[in-house]
C-alpha cells in the first residue's frame, strides 16, 4: 500500500484530515474513495494506544467515460495504474456502481470457493446490513439465490431494496444450510448453522475470535474463509470486477444504486470517523468522500 499522499491519517483514535499535495508525474489524482467501516473502526481503535496510521484502501481516479480505476492505496492517495490490485470499471459505469462493484468482488472471489449447488443458495442467510453485506446479497443474487434472508437489527435497513431479500431480526437457530457473516461474528453466527451447514467469513473476525473446533466437528460444518485477497490472481481479480459491474449497470435500476450511496465532501471526512460504531448509522451503506475540488 502506498502511503504517499495519502489525505486521511488515524492518530489517537482520531481521523485527521491532510493537505493535498501535487500529484507525482505519472499517477492519477484521487477522486473519491470508498469508506470500508468494519475495517476503518479496526485501524481507528488500534491507534488509540499504538501508532499513527493511515486509513483506507479504495480509492477512485481516473474518468467514467474511459472506466474508472478503483486502487488499494489511502483514502485520496494518487493512483499508479499498474499497481497490484487495481481494477478498472467498464466504461461509462457510474462511480456508485464502481464503488458498490468493489464490495461485490468481495463476495463473488469467496463465494467461488462454495459448492455450485443452487439449493444451496436458496437457504441463504447473511448477518449484517452494512455495504459487505450488500454485495454479498446482490452476488448471491446474481448467482441464482431467489430469496436471500439478512439477520440485521436495522428494520428499515437500505439492504431490504434488493429484490428477493428479507430483512430479520431473528432467525432460528440450527436450521439455516448457508450461513455467510460479514460482520466479522463467527462464534454467533455459527449458532445458526443447521447439521452439515455451510459458515462463510466474509467479514473480518477479530484476531482474538474464537470457533469451537468441537462444535464444527459435531455439527458437520463446512468453513470457508473468503478473505478477498486468498489465492490471489491479478487476471482473475480484474475479471470478477468487471463481470460483477457489468451485471450491477443492466441488471440493477440505477437508481436503486444511487439510493445506496452517500458522497461526502473531503471537509466532513473527521465527523464521519467520529461516528462510526455510533448509534444512528447513516441511511447509506455505501460512503464516498470527495477529493474533487
Amino acid at each position: 500500500m502506498i502511503d504517499d499522499g495519502a489525505r486521511v491519517r488515524l492518530v489517537a483514535g482520531k481521523a485527521r484530515l491532510l493537505p493535498a499535495t501535487q500529484t507525482p508525474d505519472g499517477l492519477i489524482p484521487a477522486k473519491f474513495s470508498v469508506l470500508s467501516p468494519g475495517t476503518e473502526q479496526r485501524r481507528l481503535a488500534a491507534t488509540v494506544s499504538g501508532p499513527a496510521k493511515t486509513s483506507g484502501y479504495m480509492t477512485i481516479g481516473g474518468e467514467q467515460a474511459r472506466g474508472w480505476l478503483v486502487a488499494p492505496v489511502p483514502h485520496g492517495a494518487p493512483i499508479d495504474p499498474q499497481l497490484k490490485g487495481t481494477v478498472v470499471a467498464p466504461p461509462g459505469t457510474s462511480v456508485h456502481v464502481a464503488a458498490l462493484a468493489r464490495f461485490q468482488l468481495m463476495a463473488a472471489l469467496g463465494l467461488t470457493r462454495l459448492s455450485p449447488d443452487r439449493d444451496l443458495m436458496s437457504d441463504a442467510v447473511v448477518v449484517g446490513s452494512g455495504p459487505v453485506a450488500l454485495g454479498c446479497v446482490l452476488e448471491l443474487r446474481r448467482r441464482g439465490a431467489l430469496r436471500v434472508r439478512v439477520l440485521t437489527s436495522r428494520r428499515d435497513a437500505a439492504i431490504g431494496r434488493v429484490p428477493g431479500v428479507q430483512c430479520v431480526n431473528e432467525v432460528e437457530i440450527f436450521a439455516a444450510r448457508l450461513v455467510i457473516d460479514a460482520v466479522g461474528a463467527p462464534e454467533s453466527t455459527s449458532r445458526l448453522l443447521a447439521h452439515g451447514g455451510v459458515l462463510g467469513l466474509l467479514g473480518t473476525p477479530d484476531e482474538n475470535s474464537m470457533l469451537s473446533a468441537l462444535r464444527t466437528h459435531r455439527g458437520g460444518w463446512t468453513v470457508i474463509g473468503m478473505h478477498e485477497l486468498a489465492a490471489f490472481d491479478v487476471g482473475r481479480y480484474q475479471a470478477g470486477y468487471a463481470e460483477v459491474a457489468a451485471w450491477l449497470n443492466v441488471k440493477v435500476d440505477p437508481a436503486l444504486v444511487t439510493s445506496w450511496c452517500r458522497t461526502v465532501p473531503a471537509d466532513l471526512v473527521p465527523q464521519v470517523f467520529e461516528s462510526l460504531g455510533q448509534r444512528g448509522k447513516a441511511d447509506e451503506p455505501i460512503t464516498l468522500f470527495s477529493w474533487e475540488a
